[in-house]
């Protein structure tokens, strides 16, 4: 049976039985209901499994057309599936005159559809004239929460980021290789001699350039320009777009790590003014959307495995730079498949029912 509710806007969720629609099915059911009915769909495959939603048996339908009759103004529908199907059937939702929040790359460029974080731009999710709204790929999520609070007190006006990325991040599929690769190496002397991981492995390395058990693969995305991934310049542009910095100087180093959940950043940030640490912690410690685990001494500090099933980013390490009273050096983890990408797809789709409250 499909959840049957008689107020409040519809909720159509694509991509429901995947790594981040189960987490995006637990939220829903946690968060304030906002909806009347909500409509699960996937792929033709998953058509007929039955999943809870609000503690409801709900069927999940297959993409067809035929699965957004009767959506229309004020309903919404949150697209978790890979770019090719969101460019394909988004426009399908709009045209019955729904609103979209995609959380894939099909129109995070597209000047005609806004990119936002709740916590930094969210006044932009009423101004899209295609009627899609975009979310950022988890790693820029991870960060601009901080980012954005550090902006608007102190004017950003250099980034360096090199990111630690979580397994899952490639889906299921992801993590299914790095518990592969765990299963091959574990109790053996492997990772003292150069190759012998990569004999242990195979040549199946999964969604991953090399290795990744007992390893990390500076690598995510495919070659760009000049050496730069797609994943590094994504990044890039993702920030700028959802901070409203267009020329914002932009250095990202993309890195897989043997870590399941939870994306970290290594950030250094440079503002147009001096800034001051403890003030910079007061202003995180106030930032919606960011918990500040700042106490080396007592061994306190944002790792992935305690960021894992959270929502906010956790910031650390917060330390002014040696060599430029302007720079502020800081660590973020954050869950990327709860806070990253399904979190941020409920509070969007929310801001777009407010508006219909």
């Amino acid at each position: 049976m499909t959840s049957a509710r008689s107020s409040g806007p519809a909720l159509a969720v694509v991509g429901a039985t995947g790594a981040v629609g189960t987490v995006l099915l637990q939220i829903l059911s946690r968060r304030a209901d906002v909806w009347g009915d909500i409509r699960l769909i996937a792929s033709a495959r998953s058509a007929g499994r039955m999943l809870a939603v609000r503690a409801e048996e709900t069927e999940v339908l297959a993409l067809t057309e035929d699965a957004f009759d009767g959506l229309g103004p004020g309903d919404v529908v949150i697209f978790l599936t890979p770019a090719e199907v969101s460019a394909r059937w988004a426009p399908v939702a709009t045209a019955r005159g729904a609103a979209v929040v995609d959380r894939s790359a099909a129109f995070r460029e597209d000047p005609e559809v806004p990119l936002v974080v709740p916590e930094v731009n969210a006044a932009a999710v009423r101004h899209r004239p295609r009627g899609i709204v975009a979310g950022p790929d988890c790693v820029t999520a991870a960060m601009t929460a901080a980012l954005g609070a550090l902006h608007a007190e102190y004017g950003l006006a250099d980034l360096t980021v090199s990111s630690y990325q979580a397994a899952s991040a490639a889906g299921r599929a992801g993590s299914e290789a790095l518990r592969r690769q765990l299963s091959l190496v574990a109790g053996t002397p492997l990772g003292e001699m150069s190759g012998d991981v990569r004999r242990a492995v195979g040549e199946d390395t999964g969604p991953f350039a090399a290795p990744l058990a007992l390893n990390v693969v500076p690598w995510s995305g495919r070659l760009g320009e000049d050496g730069w991934s797609t994943h590094e310049l994504a990044v890039r542009a993702q920030t700028r777009r959802v901070l409203g910095l267009d020329t914002l100087p932009v250095a990202v180093t993309c890195v897989q790590v043997p870590v399941l959940t939870g994306h970290s950043l290594s950030v250094r940030a440079r503002f147009g003014a001096p800034v001051d640490a403890g003030r910079a912690r007061e202003v995180l410690q106030a930032a919606p959307g960011v918990v500040v685990v700042d106490e080396p001494a007592a061994g306190e500090f944002p790792t992935p495995v305690d960021a894992a099933g959270t929502d906010p980013a956790w910031v650390g390490r917060l330390r002014a730079s040696l060599d430029d009273p302007r720079s502020l050096e800081f660590f973020v983890c954050a869950d990327n498949l709860q806070g990253g990408a399904a979190l941020n797809a409920a509070r969007l789709a929310e801001l777009i029912a407010d508006e219909f409250a």
